[in-house]
């Protein structure tokens, strides 16, 4: 299924500069890796200790927007400049799931949203990186299937976060959208280990 990650190549060519600049100036992977995971713990943490206060649901689109694109640039400076280590994917995939609950989790404490169903599609989202990841452990490849990856996520929370900044009343709206994503995010984890199984599959019955 398609996905807002399916954007990322071209994402990334209109990156390209900036990361040459960087590897430049001596900036490595790990480096913007950890600042990526520091901003959205510090958004996260303003969001609770203001109550959801409009500057700070009003901020998150720009912080994930940002954070989009020092993932970008951590992974090309990685791949493109010559850093990549076994710590700096440890550090990837670890502060993305750990970036996600920080920045989400915290909705679950705001007046007239249904904290169980945040809590679920963050478990779930994270479920879903895990099955991106075995895919890989078990022959396949690391797995972005859709239909509601990390950027999917970042699109859903941004868009909410900024309705909710508007002073729009969470009700009846925001419980179905709620739902909606938490299903969203199970078919992802299902599509992820369901592709990742039959990629194994093809190729056994190929070296048969």
């Amino acid at each position: 299924m398609a996905s807002i990650y399916d954007l990322k190549p071209k994402f990334q060519n209109l990156l390209r500069p900036l990361v040459r600049l960087a590897a430049r100036r001596g900036i490595t992977a790990n480096q913007v890796t950890l600042f990526a995971f520091a901003l959205s713990f510090a958004h996260g943490a303003a969001n609770i200790a203001t109550h959801g206060a409009r500057w700070v649901l009003f901020a998150l689109p720009v912080i994930l927007f940002l954070r989009m694109a020092l993932n970008a640039i951590d992974g090309m400076l990685a791949r493109e400049h010559g850093q990549e280590t076994r710590l700096g994917a440890l550090l990837n995939e670890l502060t993305d799931v750990l970036s996600d609950a920080a920045l989400y989790l915290p909705f679950a404490l705001l007046a007239g949203l249904e904290p169980g169903l945040i809590v679920l599609i963050v478990l779930f989202g994270t479920a879903a990186e895990m099955a991106g990841i075995i895919g890989a452990q078990i022959g396949s490849v690391r797995r972005y299937d859709g239909p509601f990856g990390k950027s999917d996520r970042a699109f859903f929370f941004g868009a909410l976060s900024f309705v909710l900044a508007l002073k729009v009343a969470p009700g009846q709206w925001s419980t179905v959208l709620l739902a909606f994503a938490m299903a969203l995010s199970f078919a992802t984890i299902i599509n992820r280990s369901r592709n990742a199984l039959r990629d194994v599959r093809t190729q056994e019955s190929g070296h048969a």
